[in-house]
């Protein structure tokens, strides 16, 4: 692997490559699907020990039941698809219980696998981790039974339905889900993956559970374009609101609809600016699609922006402090697909997903079709 650095001069550095190569130039997927190759992934989970992703343009997932220690190295166990070989919604086969559509967030909540089955307009929960290709799942959240697929059932949006889910977590003791689609975040208090007909708990960006307007017909510290990811901890609740520019925090986690007490990426909470084709600097973000955090740092993929900006000092509050480290760019203003020069084992292409392991960051580096794995302090 080669060489890496952060904006702060602490060392951060890529140490391993799942999908792609890095051979200087775009690696297009292949046109048949393999165990090693990736299209567009845009979601990762690993605790160190193992690996689970969205293969997103593949309308799989892919697990790993060891940590890789080569680039390159094949998936143990692809859901979604009957093989390796396989690709398209629903298994090309109109399989809907145990074929995905666009799967996004991934993540082992509790011993069992969960995925956001995005255009599926669901969650599904396995048993434990699959160890046998096309498992079908054991819990759904957002529709009736396993066959049905129409976003919000069919209907209107209610504390039971989804529409493009595209992120969940666990935060705070609660079962968070950024229902994109409908502009608005859910949550059900406890941890366990809810009840299939259980209504959500807290409704987060809109006046009403049949509501789904932009940003709730204004931007605000209580609303969402594309809600896209959720993170924290006990004391704040974070939502990459990636169509507002934007991540909003909660100190505490709420629990019942109230505007945010801070934002970052934004100069105010009504303000929604893109800053096209000129330098970010530290303040802006750009599309950001994803969020992670421990005790210790906040991480975002500044996804338009191809970085990732870290805290380590965990904002708060509204005195919000600036990130001091980048990820994949020179300095804070550069915002270049691949640093507008090649593709390198230290450069990023629309980063959409992130899974934080102690130090070992996973990027899911979806416009380069690979996840890269950094050592981040």
């Amino acid at each position: 692997m080669t060489a890496a650095w952060s904006a702060d001069g602490t060392g951060a550095r890529p140490v391993l490559r799942l999908g792609a190569a890095s051979p200087g130039g775009l690696v297009l997927p292949s046109a048949q699907p393999t165990a090693s190759q990736m299209y567009a992934p845009r979601g990762v989970w690993t605790d160190g020990e193992r690996v689970v992703v969205a293969d997103t343009g593949n309308h799989r997932v892919l697990i790993w039941h060891s940590m890789p220690t080569a680039d390159g190295a094949p998936a143990d166990v692809v859901i979604g698809q009957p093989d390796f070989s396989s690709e398209g919604p629903a298994a090309a086969c109109g399989d809907t219980e145990r074929g995905l559509n666009l799967p996004t967030g991934v993540a082992v909540l509790d011993g069992d696998l969960v995925v956001a089955d995005a255009w599926h307009h669901r969650l599904l929960a396995y048993r434990g981790i699959p160890e046998e290709n096309f498992a079908a799942p054991v819990r759904i959240l957002g529709q009736e039974d396993p066959h049905a697929v129409e976003p919000n059932r069919g209907g209107e949006p209610s504390l039971q339905t989804l529409y493009w889910p595209f992120g969940f977590a666990v935060v705070a003791g609660n079962f968070w889900v950024a229902d994109t689609g409908n502009r608005r975040v859910l949550g059900w208090f406890g941890a366990d993956f809810p009840d299939i007909d259980r209504p959500a708990d807290i409704l987060l960006g809109q006046d009403s559970a049949d509501a789904r307007a932009d940003n709730r017909g204004g931007t605000a510290a209580d609303s969402f374009r594309w809600p896209h990811a959720v993170a924290g901890d006990a004391r704040t609740l974070y939502v990459a609101d990636a169509g507002d520019h934007r991540v909003l925090g909660w100190s505490p986690p709420p629990l019942a609809d109230a505007p945010a007490s801070l934002v970052l990426g934004q100069a105010g909470m009504s303000v929604t600016d893109e800053f096209k084709n000129r330098p970010q600097g530290a303040e802006r973000l750009r599309f950001p699609y994803a969020v992670v955090s421990d005790d210790e740092r906040l991480l975002v993929a500044d996804t338009s922006n191809n970085r990732i900006l870290i805290w380590h000092d965990l904002p708060r509050t509204a005195d919000v402090p600036l990130p001091d480290t980048v990820l994949a760019q020179p300095d804070m203003d550069a915002n270049g697909e691949n640093r507008w020069t090649a593709v390198a084992d230290d450069t990023l292409c629309w980063p959409y997903g992130l899974s934080l392991a102690g130090d070992l960051l996973a990027v899911a580096d979806s416009g380069n079709n690979r996840v890269m794995f950094w050592r981040v302090d």
